[in-house]
């Protein structure tokens, strides 16, 4: 007879994601993936309202979002900060093309509960997915060791200290997009931009808007 604590328990299958992306491939291959593995209810939207709106609605298992998505910056960072003020035991996995332990690291702050890279092997999705789901942190080896590397206390690169809006700006800026259009596309005031630009120039020490693009273009280029 096998005594009740040596029993063997059976994982909880996930029975619904949403899928936040603005790549239509992506979003195939992540619905065919899904669906492969046996989950019935797949959402997908391509941008962070609609993404938003959907959590809302069908209140899934697991959320996969994208960081950088549109021509917002790195907006991903605050959906993911939107959905954990409105649900804090919502699921949350990255699957983006940054690298960088600074985004990683603030993707996690911001309350994803993992973080994996689009050239992943699909199987590590699934296990990614899975395992988030149950409660549990994922990263891969390579990605948690460089995370710990960048503690509060050990963090050199400058990205680590602007706030969500301030890296969505900053993404813009290095874009080369002006003031007034990065108002219209993440849609607030001139005003409040300028206010945005000021603070990045006194984290960044730059002395104006050009010596903040050049600096602009320096680190979100390291970023990626």
């Amino acid at each position: 007879m096998i005594e009740p604590n040596c029993q063997t328990v059976e994982r909880e299958q996930v029975k619904s994601v949403l899928v936040i992306d603005d790549h239509p491939i992506v979003l195939q291959g992540c619905r065919r993936l899904l669906a492969d593995a046996g989950i019935t209810s797949i959402f997908e939207a391509d941008d962070v309202v609609a993404g938003y709106e959907l959590f809302r609605r069908h209140q899934p298992d697991v959320v996969i979002v994208d960081l950088a998505m549109g021509k917002n910056g790195l907006e991903g960072l605050s959906l993911i900060q939107r959905i954990k003020l409105h649900d804090p035991q919502s699921h949350i996995l990255v699957l983006s093309m940054h690298e960088d332990a600074i985004i990683v690291a603030r993707a996690l702050d911001a309350g994803a509960s993992g973080y994996i890279l689009k050239d992943a092997a699909t199987r590590d999705l699934l296990s990614a997915v899975q395992t988030i789901q149950e409660g549990n942190l994922y990263l891969s080896h390579d990605l948690a060791t460089q995370v710990a590397l960048v503690s509060p206390s050990s963090r050199q690169n400058p990205l680590a200290e602007l706030t969500s809006r301030e890296l969505e700006a900053l993404t813009l800026i290095a874009e080369g997009k002006s003031y007034s259009r990065i108002a219209e596309e993440l849609n607030i005031s001139y005003k409040t931009v300028a206010n945005i630009g000021s603070r990045l120039k006194g984290k960044l020490e730059a002395r104006n808007l050009s010596a903040l693009v050049r600096k602009a273009v320096q680190l979100i280029a390291v970023a990626q």
